[in-house]
């Protein structure tokens, strides 16, 4: 089951002063913030000092919908106008990997669908027509 469809806004490194700005312009509540700095230790993947202070995820609340907000990693490409996915998040991880598979034919996996920190499964796609999509299995102790 499919829970919701959200914006996701990446920001170039001011992704607090955005949260800040958002919650104030659109009276939001904010329901979930983390930097790359709150991620436990992983032998896999060192977070950089330049990156602990960005923002990894926010999530705002504006009455009945919601708004994704998050930092591009340093040394990505930032281009306005690519800024903007949608996240899908999802309580079924067989549904989301028939998504994944659907929205990436004749397009691009971005990075595959995988267990994370926050997920059990997480993944990005950029579709035929050059939209990218956040694809998420709610974990269940997430609720």
């Amino acid at each position: 089951m499919t829970l919701s469809l959200i914006p996701y806004i990446i920001t170039n490194g001011n992704g607090k002063e955005a949260v800040k700005f958002y919650q104030e312009a659109l009276g939001a509540e904010l329901s979930n913030f983390q930097t790359y700095g709150d991620l436990p230790d992983s032998p896999d993947f060192k977070v950089p000092e330049e990156m602990k202070d960005l923002v990894l995820h926010a999530q705002l609340r504006i009455e009945n919908s919601e708004l994704m907000i998050s930092d591009n990693s340093p040394g990505e490409p930032f281009e306005v106008g690519s800024n903007l996915t949608i996240a899908i998040v999802l309580d079924d991880k067989a549904k989301a990997e028939k998504i994944y598979e659907r929205l990436q034919a004749d397009g691009e996996a971005i990075m595959p669908l995988q267990s994370t920190d926050w997920s059990e499964a997480y993944g990005q796609v950029t579709d035929k027509f050059g939209v990218k999509w956040q694809i998420s299995v709610e974990n269940s102790n997430n609720n």
